[in-house]
């Protein structure tokens, strides 16, 4: 037979299992290169962490409000501060890293709903760039990376060819006289 003290239990560790799993989930995302691609947007990986972090909040606070005071104390909430910590310091530095970064989706689209999406940053002389490729909508992580002098963005500029052939594309990329781009070919691959 199920006490009552049991009950209370299992339902205060449902929203104690959400909310360190968001939190984890969160922590990990907002220390990759992850993106999000959806229709009209590309969502870097500390914004997707803060929504994450949303749910986490809500569970952490419907935990707050069941437990008293001297419960509050254990390992579990430990493990529930660290994760959450480390999720916004994630999303934190994260966000810092993309206080001057553009992201586009490059047209056309490939084979298969494929489609090349550029991050490009430029701070005082030096400049750099990642490609991701993502199909359709979804998930993405980069797959390569540039590096440009002067800090030219050379997507911005429109110096760049993307071609798509039945399996892949190719994006290359032109930097101005005397500023190259470094590596300038860049290979497109959904698979």
């Amino acid at each position: 037979m199920v006490s009552d003290t049991d009950r209370r239990r299992s339902a205060v560790d449902l929203p104690y299992l959400c909310a360190v799993l968001c939190a984890a989930l969160a922590a990990v995302v907002g220390w990759t290169d992850l993106i999000l691609v959806v229709p009209g947007w590309v969502l870097p990986h500390w914004v997707v962490a803060g929504f994450l972090l949303l749910p986490a909040a809500a569970a952490g606070r419907v935990l707050l409000r069941r437990r008293p005071a001297p419960d509050r104390a254990g390992w579990k909430w430990a493990v529930l501060a660290l994760s959450a910590l480390a999720a916004l310091a994630g999303t934190a530095f994260g966000g810092l890293g993309d206080l001057w970064a553009e992201y586009r989706v490059l047209e056309p689209a490939g084979p298969d709903g494929c489609r090349a999406v550029v991050r490009e940053t430029a701070f005082l002389m030096g400049g750099s760039g990642d490609l991701y490729a993502a199909k359709g909508m979804g998930l993405a992580f980069r797959s390569s990376s540039w590096m440009t002098d002067d800090g030219i963005r050379p997507v911005a500029a429109g110096r760049y060819e993307l071609r798509w052939g039945p399996d892949d594309g190719a994006l290359t990329l032109h930097g101005r006289e005397g500023d190259p781009v470094q590596p300038a070919l860049h290979e497109v691959d959904c698979r």
